[in-house]
């Protein structure tokens, strides 16, 4: 069965840094490009960063870019994204997702709020 599950999130300050991990299974990362995706409550859904699964070029939103960082650990079919010096604006829940042999396939989210 193929599974993505995201942990990580949760209660940071501004300026802050969380980790987000998604543990991917039923396929492997390496094999398949794979993002993160947000959504705040009244937002639009913005696409924020993703790895290719051949070549690991990323992709970064400018809204995020020199802040947060994404990465896999192959070893663990696992998607990280780094994300430091945390803003108010970043407070979403936070998904990942992927394309798997024409099937789209998406967490279930974390939370992520960043508040003084």
């Amino acid at each position: 069965q193929v599974q993505l599950v995201e942990s990580g999130g949760g209660l940071v300050q501004p300026g802050g840094s969380l980790r987000l991990a998604c543990a991917a299974s039923g396929f492997s990362l390496d094999t398949y490009a794979i993002g993160w995706f947000r959504q705040a409550p009244g937002k639009e859904r913005e696409g924020i960063s993703c790895i290719s699964g051949s070549d690991r070029s990323t992709y970064y939103a400018d809204s995020v870019k020199g802040r947060f960082t994404i990465s896999r650990d192959n070893a663990k079919n696992t998607l990280f994204l780094q994300m430091n010096t945390l803003k108010t604006e970043d407070t979403a829940v936070y998904y990942c997702a992927a394309e798997v042999d024409d099937s789209y396939v998406r967490g279930q989210g974390t939370q992520v709020t960043v508040s003084s």
